[in-house]
């Protein structure tokens, strides 16, 4: 099969189309004929080689996957030719990938493949960390940080759907798409300090901000919480630069930056921090697999609609990292084959 294969950490040039042996599904696995990836800022982590657990290269990176069953060894509920999105442990930019056959989902034919790529990660973290660990319920405020992008835009439609007030930020040039998508509080922040617009909206706090930068972005993130408070940590950006090579000093400062967490001042505030990594469910997969479901049926009643900012071709992988690393996308980045 052909395959989008990192040769060396690095820039998204060090991205190289070659052939690759096609993947051989066991038993309780699902072989996948990929139509469509779709791409995570996870993805970028670990082409630069600061993704915990990234493969030594050469590897083929990527979580989620859209096409139709290809072989489906022992018994389940799959059949070939089935249409499904499926979650894959890297591995997926390619022409075939292997997943678990209870990490594959049917999908309806009226969800485009390019489509169903958008869904698990960006759908599945948003689910997880606002519901699942959050708890929110109708009325509760949450800050999303790039609410442009992949897991911003899934959830502030999950958000809308579960009555949740939503407060997001992106920089000016996109302004106009957060109120075209419904985010209640756009923020701009290059023009304004987000703390001071949540406090200023809602002087006591509120419940909880996504926050997938790190860095100096958590304590800035802590300041907006109110009593009962939660701060979902998803991501590290923060370490990445926007050249897209790998940087230590970067990634070290960012570190730096981070708060120090006091569990007495937790508790003090009644707040709370939550850390959240589908990678690291392992033996909790039933969890995501009923939240999948969730999801789906939440498509299924016109309550929140995959927005697919850009494709790409499986050869240009590397042009569509640098498109993120230029932060030029709303919604989702997916590549197609």
């Amino acid at each position: 099969m052909r395959a989008a294969v990192v040769r060396k950490y690095g820039p998204p040039e060090n991205f190289e189309l070659r052939d690759w042996p096609d993947p051989v599904p066991k038993s309780g696995e699902c072989l996948i004929r990929v139509r469509a990836v779709g791409i995570n800022f996870a993805d970028l982590l670990q082409r630069m080689g600061i993704y915990p657990g990234t493969p030594k290269p050469p590897f083929i990176p990527g979580f989620e996957v859209a096409g139709t069953v290809e072989q489906v060894p022992g018994s389940t509920a799959l059949r070939p030719g089935d249409r499904v999105v499926g979650m894959t442990r890297f591995n997926a930019y390619a022409e075939f990938a292997v997943c678990a056959a209870n990490a594959a989902f049917a999908i309806p034919d009226a969800l485009r493949f390019e489509q169903a790529a958008a869904i698990p990660v960006n759908y599945l973290t948003a689910f997880h960390s606002m519901f699942e660990m959050g708890n929110l319920r109708p009325g509760d405020r949450v800050f999303i940080h790039s609410a442009a992008g992949g897991v911003g835009v899934a959830a502030v439609q999950l958000a809308r759907a579960r009555g949740l007030v939503t407060f997001g930020t992106a920089g000016s040039a996109k302004q106009d798409f957060l109120r075209k998508i419904g985010v209640d509080h756009p923020i701009d922040y290059t023009r304004e300090d987000f703390v001071e617009v949540v406090r200023r909206v809602a002087p006591a706090g509120i419940e909880m901000v996504l926050d997938p930068i790190g860095g100096k972005s958590f304590a800035k993130s802590l300041r907006c919480l109110g009593t009962m408070g939660r701060l979902v940590v998803f991501g590290f950006s923060a370490a990445a630069g926007p050249s897209g090579k790998r940087s230590l000093p970067r990634a070290a400062k960012a570190f730096a930056q981070m708060p120090r967490i006091s569990p007495l001042k937790l508790m003090e505030n009644n707040h709370a921090v939550i850390g959240v990594h589908l990678g690291r469910m392992r033996g909790r997969e039933e969890v995501l697999r009923r939240e999948m479901e969730e999801v789906l049926a939440l498509y299924s009643a016109g309550q929140i609609h995959p927005v697919v900012g850009k494709t790409f071709p499986l050869d240009q992988a590397a042009a569509a990292h640098r498109y993120i690393h230029d932060r030029q996308n709303t919604g989702k980045v997916v590549l197609t084959i």
